[in-house]
């Protein structure tokens, strides 16, 4: 999962993948509309290297506004019947929580009932990188958000993570997005150059449809993220996943470089 997910402010103007060894490359789409290409190798290797080139037009607004319908301007709101069933699992805690800590934490930044929709996102956004500090981690997979409330530390998949679980405790659909962040003036967390992979979290609100949080960097909107692929779970989005035959000791080592630069 390489390409990014093109929309109004998204324009893909040119995407280039090249394998070595050289594959059979075909492409699909999963469940979530995101592009996914699928390469077969014919041939033994013992090094691979997979490069993405692509060029592409951003035009997230600097400073976005949200027009969310007046039924969903507070809350508690309702969503619509249609939108809870599409919503769907998007709405649902993914990690056991059996004592509430997550749901109470959350709940906790409540100021009022009802209270602003759109400031209590906030809130909980800005809350995550006020109770957690940054780490970047390389160890594969995702700590569960009450690890990283308990350690009060992660990485921006773990931020992303615990917001998202967070606003969905309180009945919000959500889901996560992996990309990369645009970071030219070394003035986002989660960047050690001009730019890097990087994950953050959408949430879904009557009228202004699905906004972006990046709790790592207390953003709202996109203006600086480039969207790869979104999903319920982040294990759905993986960059890169696959299988190999060989010798159980044959992996030595993994290096990702990530460049963006504009014009």
């Amino acid at each position: 999962m390489l390409r990014p997910r093109e929309s109004r402010d998204l324009q893909l103007l040119s995407s280039q993948i090249t394998l070595s060894p050289t594959a059979d490359l075909t492409w699909t789409q999963d469940v979530f509309g995101n592009a996914v290409a699928i390469a077969y190798f014919q041939a033994m290797t013992d090094i691979l290297v997979i490069e993405s080139l692509m060029t592409l037009d951003l035009a997230n607004p600097m400073a976005p506004v949200f027009e969310i319908a007046p039924s969903a301007s507070h809350y508690p709101f309702q969503y619509a019947p249609d939108e809870w069933t599409d919503l769907g699992a998007l709405a649902m805690p993914q990690y056991i929580d059996p004592e509430g800590r997550l749901e109470k934490w959350a709940r906790d930044l409540i100021a009022g009932n009802p209270t602003n929709t759109l400031a209590l996102l906030k809130d909980l956004s800005e809350s995550v990188s006020t109770k957690v500090s940054y780490q970047s981690r390389a160890e594969e997979g995702v700590q569960t958000p009450i690890e990283t409330l308990d350690r009060g530390w992660g990485s921006c998949r773990d931020f992303a993570v615990l917001f998202i679980e967070a606003v969905r405790s309180l009945g919000f659909g959500a889901r996560i997005v992996s990309g990369y962040l645009y970071n030219p003036d070394q003035q986002y967390i989660g960047s050690a150059d001009g730019g890097s992979s990087h994950a953050w979290a959408e949430v879904y609100v009557p009228g202004a449809g699905w906004i972006t949080f990046d709790p790592t960097n207390r953003s709202i909107g996109g203006i600086n993220l480039i969207p790869v692929a979104a999903s319920r779970d982040i294990r759905q989005i993986m960059p890169v996943s696959g299988n190999f035959l060989g010798m159980t000791d044959a992996f030595q080592g993994l290096t990702v470089e990530v460049s963006v630069t504009s014009r």
